[in-house]
């Protein structure tokens, strides 16, 4: 089974938004002060862990990935935390080379895409705390 094949199964549960709002909203408790810092981490972490991924021993990979999905998850970045789990599964398939370069294309794609959501609601955050002092 594919990577793509893998990702078109799990597209049914959640799609609708890059950033799931109303999960990351429970996640912070309404807190909009500890959503941008939260959100500011994400972006900052995921830098770090895809730069530690690209290159790197499959062990390293399938650690970074596994940290990342649970960052994903915790914001409802849900296409980043399936892209990463996807890495996670494609470095522990035999002979899953060109899986996993997929999978880190998939990755990067959907990360980007959650940090260009990020950037778009941390400005509209930024406006409204600014509004509330």
């Amino acid at each position: 089974m594919t990577v793509a094949s893998l990702s078109a199964a799990a597209d049914g549960d959640r799609r609708p938004t890059v950033i799931d709002g109303g999960h990351l909203e429970r996640m912070t408790l309404g807190d909009r002060r500890l959503e941008r810092e939260v959100l500011e981490l994400f972006v900052r972490q995921t830098t770090i862990m895809l730069t530690r991924i690209v290159g790197a021993e499959p062990a390293l990979a399938a650690a970074a990935a596994h940290t990342l999905k649970g960052s994903a998850r915790g914001i409802g970045a849900w296409r980043v935390a399936r892209a990463a789990e996807l890495l996670e599964q494609a470095v522990g398939a035999v002979g899953g080379e060109d899986d996993v370069v997929e999978a880190i294309t998939e990755l990067k794609a959907a990360s980007l895409e959650a940090s260009a959501a990020i950037a778009a609601r941390l400005t509209t955050l930024l406006t409204e705390l600014a509004r509330d002092r």
